[in-house]
């Protein structure tokens, strides 16, 4: 994670932030305050000083995220493979700002990337470790899926309708047929075991890299319990040929699960118009079901 030169989205900008720390945590109110380069849409990041973080979340929607890290962050963590963010304090709104606000422990590494990762096959085994550790961590009275995770971990009917307007809208431009066929087969493989952890966004954006190798996993604001089909979909939007299937074999998971991850995969590539990943998804479920 490194330093931008952009600020102000959403109305939040390092002034901002700088009258924040200094009316609710004077100890570090001398700590400069730098947006960093890569940044989410649900939250702005800003860096306080070398060891600290300052994120506030962009939109009310957002919010929910701020209680359930700070509260299961620190559950998490000692279970998990690498390192993920420590809650430090939970800030309030103020200074024109609404909502309440996060101080995390600064986390050193690169955004994962072809250029990052010179061996993205030992990389799909790390994603895939750090998955299954994840759903092996006990998940009583976690978080269940639903309007928090943005109903990752959820069953993926809840954005059926949407689905539907975008294989319409992209009628013509993808194998719309086929692509339905995909969408059916995700509905028709629901999830039918005992909830277990998720993150709900293992995307290259959220996994740091120092030397090459998988350091750390970061924004937990879409985690909670339910159904982890949707951890799987880093398979077609990072990985391809052997390291996809390196991912597949070590990640394990049923047929149905594979049937979900294709349907949220599609979901999220139709809705931006990725038509790569649409072709990537569709041509996967067609090499595993036919």
């Amino acid at each position: 994670m490194t330093e931008l030169h952009q600020d102000g989205r959403a109305g939040i900008d390092a002034a901002l932030v700088q009258r924040l720390i200094a009316r609710q945590f004077p100890q570090w109110a001398e700590l400069p305050v730098t947006p960093v380069k890569i940044d989410g849409w649900d939250n702005r990041t800003y860096r306080l000083g070398s060891e600290l973080t300052a994120r506030l979340p962009t939109h009310a929607s957002y919010v929910a995220a701020v209680d359930k890290e700070h509260q299961w962050l620190p559950v998490l963590a000692p279970q998990l493979p690498v390192a993920i963010p420590t809650a430090v304090a939970k800030g309030s709104p103020g200074e024109g700002y609404p909502h309440p606000w996060a101080i995390r422990r600064w986390i050193d590494g690169r955004t994962a990337s072809p250029e990052t990762v010179p061996d993205l096959s030992e990389f799909a085994l790390a994603v895939a470790d750090f998955i299954l550790a994840l759903q092996r961590v006990d998940a009583t009275d976690g978080p269940l899926a639903g309007d928090h995770s943005f109903h990752r971990g959820a069953p993926p009917e809840y954005y059926h309708d949407e689905t539907m307007q975008a294989l319409t809208a992209l009628k013509g431009r993808i194998d719309a047929d086929l692509a339905l066929e995909v969408w059916k087969a995700a509905l028709a493989s629901p999830w039918d075991r005992p909830a277990v952890w998720f993150h709900g966004d293992i995307a290259s954006g959220n996994l740091l890299v120092r030397d090459g190798r998988l350091a750390a996993v970061i924004d937990f604001g879409t985690s909670g319990v339910g159904d982890p089909a949707c951890d799987l979909v880093i398979a077609y939007g990072f990985f391809s040929g052997t390291s996809r299937e390196v991912f597949r074999e070590a990640v394990g998971q049923d047929d149905a699960m594979w049937a979900r991850a294709r349907g949220w995969a599609l979901w999220k590539a139709l809705i931006t118009e990725n038509l790569p990943i649409i072709d990537v998804v569709l041509a996967d479920h067609v090499r595993q079901t036919r």
